[in-house]
Order: C-alpha cells, then structure tokens, then sequence
C-alpha cells in the first residue's frame, strides 16, 4: 500500500501518526511539507482528497493566519496560497493512501481507516 505523510517531525502528533504507520508495517512516503511545500495546485488536489473546504485544514492559531487577515470567508483560492507561501499554516500531519486522505488530528486513531 501506497502511504503518503505530510510531515513535521517537531510536531508529537506527527511524530505518533508516523510512528503508528510504521507500526502497522508500512513505511510511508515522507514528506517535510515546511522544506518541500506543495504548490497551491498540489494542495487543491490534498483538500479534494481530504473533502473539506480548505479553511478547515487551516492552523487558524499560527501569527501568520492574523497577518494574513485570513477567515473562514477567504476564497479557498487566496487560502491555498496563503499555505503555498507560509506552509506553518497547514494542519498536520495529512496521511494520504489509495483510499483516502485525513488529518490526523488530535488522534492517528483518525487514520486507522485508510490505511
């Protein structure tokens, strides 16, 4: 099985969501999105996988999110930019397999699906 972890190896959750993968005897394709950001056309291609308005993939708490002026009433076009340049914004981790794609927030638990 083909897994895919858009990764932040200071984050715990990510570190666990990583950690459970490999457990499960996978070894996932890691990618360190603050080092190897996707582009706001790759992102677009994650929340249609996720199924959910960009927004809500979104760390609303990051200082970047108020210096943007970002809200749930920006266009998911500006949103996907926003995370394109300034990728803290970006909730994590996003674990991405044939059969869909979660973020594995506040529990991998969440991921147990689709792997």
């Amino acid at each position: 099985m083909d897994v895919t972890i858009y990764h932040n190896p200071r984050c715990s959750t990510s570190r666990k969501t990583l950690e459970h993968i490999r457990d499960d005897g996978v070894e996932p394709t890691i990618i360190h999105y603050l080092k190897d950001t996707p582009s706001a056309e790759e992102l677009r291609g994650i929340f249609t996988q996720l199924g959910i308005p960009v927004h809500d993939g979104i760390r609303t708490g990051e200082d970047d999110y108020a210096e943007l002026g970002l809200s749930p009433d920006t266009p998911e076009e500006e949103l996907l930019s926003a995370i394109a340049s300034r990728p803290r914004l970006l909730q994590r981790p996003i674990v991405v397999t044939e059969k869909g794609a979660r973020i594995a927030r506040p529990s991998v638990t969440v991921i147990d699906e689709i792997l």
